[in-house]
C-alpha cells in the first residue's frame, strides 16, 4: 500500500520536472513568432522567410549579434528595401502640406491676376467704346492682345513689358493716323499700315506716353512676375526632394536602427532619440544643405508679398493704362499735321492726284478730358483693392491672399534643418527608462550627437557619408542663383515695395527684361509721374505750335528729311525727335503762365 502511494508521488513529481524543464526552456530560447507577426504587418516580404526559433546565422550583413537570431540573410535584404522606401514615405508625408501650400497658392494666384487682367481689360476697352468709336472694332484685338501678354509676364513667362506695349502702339499707330488724323482717307493699304507700324518708333507720334507707360507697368508688375517664378521654383524643389534617392550606407544604418532589434525578438523597443537624429542626420546630410538657401528663399517671398501687398501698385497700374492710352491719343491728334508730313516723306503722301483733308483735333467738348495728376489718389486708403469673391461671398484681395499664404510659410522657413527632428519624433521613446542603441538595449544613448550637413557628419558615430548627392547639390545651386538673381534687381532687396510707390528708380533698379530703356533717352519721366495737358493747355496748344513752326521751320525740315526710309530708330531714343522737347517747351509755357496770373 505504502509502495502503491510513494509511486505515484515520484511520478507526479516528474511531471512537474519536466513542465518547470520546458518553461525554463522556453524563456531561454524565445520563438520568432512576433518577428514573423511584425514581418507580415509591415509587408516587408513573404513569411516563409522567417524562422520558426532563433537560430545561429553567419551570412548576416548588417544584423550581426553573435548569437541565436530571428533574422535570415533575405529577411535582412527585405529590412532593406523596406527602410528605404518608408523612409522616402515618411518625407513626402511631411513635405506635402508644404507642396502642396505651394502649389495651391500659385493656382489661386494665377485666377486672382486672370480675374484682374480680364476686369482692366475691359476697363481699357471701354475707353474706345465711348470716346473714339472709330477705333473701337479693330483696337479691341490689339487691347486684348496686350494685356495678354501683360497677363503671361505676371505669371512668369520669358517675356517683357517693354515689348508688349511697344507692340500694342505700333499697332495702334496706323489706326489713329487713319481714323482721327486724316479721317477722309480711304483704307490703308497694307503696304502703308506696315510702314507706319514700322515707323512709329522714329516717327515718335504718342510722345513719351508709350515709354512712360512702359516703365509704370514694369515697375509694378515685377514683383507680380518674380513671385509667380519664386513659386515655380519653389514647387520644383518640393517635386525634386520628393525625389531623392538613399544611399546604401543609410539603408545599412536605418535597418540596424529599426529592425536589428526584430532579430533578437524585442519588436517593441524603440531607438534611442540621439541615435535615431544621428542616423536621420546622416541619411538627410545632402537634403539639409539646402537649409541656407531654403531661408533666404522664404525672406525673398515676403519680401515679394510686402511689395505687392503694400501699395498696390499692380492694380493701380493696370486700371492706369486707360488713361495713359487716352493721353497718347490726345497728344497725336495736338500734333496732327507735323506727323502728317513726317508720315508723307517717311511712307509716301496719302493723297495722291488729290488735296489733302485738313487735319481733325478734336477739342476739350467732345474729348475725354485728360486725367489729372493723382486721379486715383482716392484710392490709396482702401486695404486692396477687390478682385475675386470667395465661397462667402466677401471680396478676397490680392494683398488678404498673398499675406496669408505667407502666415503660413514662415512656418517652414526651418524645414530643411528640422527634418531629421520631425522623423525622429514617431521613432523615439516616449515612455519607459530603455531604448534600443543599434546593438542592445540600453537606458540612454552615449554616442556623439553630430549636427546637420555634409561636413558635421565626418564625426557621424553610426554612418559614414562619402559626400554630397549630385542632384541635390545641382538643386542647391540652382536655388542660391535663383535668390540671388532676384536680390540682384535692386542694391536694396529688402525694400521691394518703394520700388513702386512713386520714387525715382536708379538705374541698378532696372535692366533689359524689366522693359527699361537706355539712359539715352530723353523722354525718362522722373519718380513715374507723367506729365499731362491741361485744358487751357490744350487750346493754346495749336496757336505755339504754328508760331514756333515759322520760327524753326528749317530745324524741322532738317529733322523731318532724315526720315525717308522706313528704318527704325536705335533703342533709347524713341523720344529724341522732337516731341518731348515741343512738350517741355509747353509745360514751361504753362508754368509761366501760371506764375504771371499769381503775381
Amino acid at each position: 500500500m505504502s509502495r502503491g502511494i510513494f509511486s505515484r508521488v515520484v511520478f507526479w513529481w516528474i511531471l512537474v520536472a519536466v513542465a518547470l524543464l520546458t518553461e525554463v526552456s522556453s524563456l531561454r530560447t524565445p520563438s520568432c513568432h512576433e518577428v514573423k507577426t511584425a514581418f507580415q504587418l509591415r509587408h516587408i516580404g513573404p513569411l516563409k522567410w522567417v524562422p520558426e526559433t532563433p537560430g545561429t546565422v553567419m551570412d548576416l550583413q548588417v544584423c550581426k549579434n553573435g548569437g541565436p537570431t530571428c533574422c535570415t540573410r533575405k529577411m535582412e535584404e527585405s529590412y532593406q528595401a523596406a527602410v528605404r522606401r518608408e523612409a522616402l514615405q515618411h518625407i513626402r508625408s511631411y513635405s506635402f502640406e508644404l507642396k502642396y501650400l505651394i502649389m495651391g497658392h500659385a493656382t489661386t494666384l494665377q485666377d486672382t491676376f486672370q480675374s484682374l487682367i480680364s476686369f482692366t481689360r475691359n476697363h481699357t476697352s471701354s475707353l474706345f467704346d465711348s470716346a473714339y468709336k472709330a477705333l473701337a472694332r479693330e483696337a479691341r484685338a490689339h487691347v486684348t492682345e496686350l494685356f495678354t501678354d501683360l497677363a503671361h509676364y505676371i505669371l512668369g513667362a520669358n517675356s517683357t513689358v517693354e515689348s508688349a506695349v511697344q507692340r500694342f502702339y505700333d499697332n495702334l499707330f496706323p489706326l489713329v493716323y487713319n481714323r482721327l488724323i486724316n479721317p477722309g482717307i480711304t483704307e490703308l493699304s497694307p503696304q502703308r499700315s506696315e510702314c507706319l507700324r514700322m515707323t512709329r518708333q522714329d516717327v515718335n507720334p504718342f510722345g513719351p506716353h508709350p515709354h512712360a507707360l512702359a516703365q509704370d507697368l514694369a515697375r509694378s508688375l515685377r514683383a507680380g512676375h518674380a513671385f509667380s517664378r519664386a513659386l515655380s521654383m519653389g514647387a520644383e524643389v518640393m517635386n525634386k526632394t520628393e525625389n531623392m534617392t538613399l544611399t546604401r550606407e543609410c539603408g545599412r544604418a536605418l535597418v540596424r536602427m529599426q529592425y536589428c532589434s526584430h532579430c533578437q525578438g524585442l519588436t517593441l523597443i524603440k531607438p534611442c532619440a540621439g541615435y535615431c537624429l544621428n542616423v536621420m542626420r546622416g541619411c538627410l546630410a545632402s537634403l539639409s544643405e539646402l537649409d541656407q538657401p531654403w531661408r533666404s528663399y522664404i525672406a525673398t517671398l515676403e519680401d515679394l508679398t510686402n511689395a505687392m501687398a503694400g501699395a498696390h501698385d499692380l492694380e493701380l497700374s493696370l486700371l492706369g493704362i486707360r488713361n495713359q492710352i487716352n493721353d497718347a491719343i490726345l497728344y497725336t491728334q495736338l500734333h496732327g499735321p507735323r506727323l502728317t508730313a513726317i508720315v508723307d516723306k517717311v511712307c509716301g503722301s496719302s493723297a495722291e492726284g488729290g488735296v489733302r483733308p485738313s487735319p481733325v483735333v478734336m477739342t476739350s467738348s467732345d474729348t475725354p478730358e485728360p486725367p489729372a495728376e493723382g486721379q486715383y489718389g482716392h484710392m490709396a486708403h482702401l486695404s486692396s483693392l477687390p478682385l475675386k469673391p470667395s465661397k462667402n461671398d466677401k471680396p478676397r484681395s490680392l494683398k488678404k491672399i498673398s499675406r496669408e499664404f505667407m502666415s503660413y510659410m514662415q512656418r517652414y522657413k526651418s524645414f530643411f534643418a528640422t527634418l531629421p527632428e520631425i522623423l525622429c519624433e514617431g521613432e523615439m521613446v516616449q515612455d519607459g527608462f530603455t531604448c534600443w542603441s543599434g546593438e542592445d538595449v540600453v537606458e540612454s544613448y552615449t554616442g556623439r550627437l553630430v549636427g546637420n550637413g555634409i561636413l558635421a557628419q565626418k564625426q557621424n558615430p553610426e554612418m559614414k557619408v562619402r559626400g554630397p548627392d549630385p542632384m541635390l547639390s545641382e538643386l542647391k545651386e540652382r536655388l542660391e542663383h535663383f535668390n540671388q538673381k532676384l536680390h540682384g534687381r535692386t542694391p536694396r532687396p529688402r525694400v521691394w515695395a518703394e520700388a513702386g510707390s512713386g520714387t525715382q528708380e536708379g538705374s541698378a533698379d532696372c535692366d533689359d527684361e524689366d522693359g527699361c530703356q537706355g539712359s539715352g533717352d530723353g523722354s525718362r519721366v522722373e519718380s513715374g509721374v507723367v506729365p499731362r495737358i491741361g485744358k487751357k493747355e490744350k487750346s493754346e496748344q495749336p496757336d505755339r505750335e504754328t508760331s514756333r513752326g515759322r520760327e524753326k521751320g528749317e530745324e524741322t525740315t532738317q529733322r523731318t528729311t532724315t526720315l525717308r526710309t522706313p528704318k527704325l530708330a536705335a533703342k533709347g531714343t524713341a523720344c529724341s525727335h522732337g516731341a518731348s522737347p515741343l512738350l517741355l517747351g509747353v509745360l514751361f509755357l504753362s508754368a509761366l503762365e501760371r506764375q504771371l496770373h499769381l503775381l
